[in-house]
């Protein structure tokens, strides 16, 4: 994914911090202490999927203490890899390090906070309902995604039909009807 700088995103106008997290917030992510080897989800009861640190693992089991302090056993299917911080929001969740539930719910969740409510894995596009209108529907967003290829952009619905439309022009998609 390219990592416009804040200038880049002024095309977009009010709708840049609904599609691309702030170069500041980018780079804290990028400095933020992570230890890969015991930086973990674990299944949660009422959460689904908590972070946490790993503690040990023996026998099928682990034993995790979780961000609230909580120590956990559970078996070690139910433990699954996080991905490092400069991961968090980001663009295109096919280009994590460990693509799990965990981590996919937990970037959808992320960007879901910050009111980015389009998400790329690999060819498709995910949209998560805000249940309310977001400025990035308006003409200013149109005309910056008009013949900008999709890893150009941050996602958005509109990334996709002008790359469907240019591909359209230039006899390069094929559409099947059945």
């Amino acid at each position: 994914m390219d990592m416009s700088s804040d200038s880049d995103m002024s095309v977009f106008g009010e709708a840049a911090p609904y599609l691309r997290r702030p170069e500041r917030e980018r780079i804290e992510a990028q400095n933020r202490p992570f230890d890969a080897k015991t930086a973990v989800f674990v299944v949660d009861p009422k959460e689904l999927f908590v972070k946490g640190t790993l503690q040990s693992k023996d026998g099928g089991k682990a034993t995790v203490k979780t961000e609230a302090g909580q120590v956990v056993t559970v078996k070690d299917d139910q433990v699954f890899p996080m991905n490092p911080p400069k991961f968090d929001k980001i663009e295109d969740m096919a280009m994590m390090t460990h693509l799990n539930e965990a981590a996919v719910l937990y970037n959808l969740k992320e960007r879901y906070a910050a009111w980015m409510i389009y998400t790329y894995s690999g060819l498709f596009c995910v949209t998560v309902n805000p249940y309310k209108w977001l400025p990035v529907y308006n003409q200013q967003v149109v005309v910056a995604y008009r013949g900008k290829k999709r890893q150009e952009a941050p996602p958005h619905i509109f990334s996709i039909s002008d790359n469907a439309y240019q591909f359209m022009l230039t006899g390069k998609l094929i559409l099947c009807l059945t």
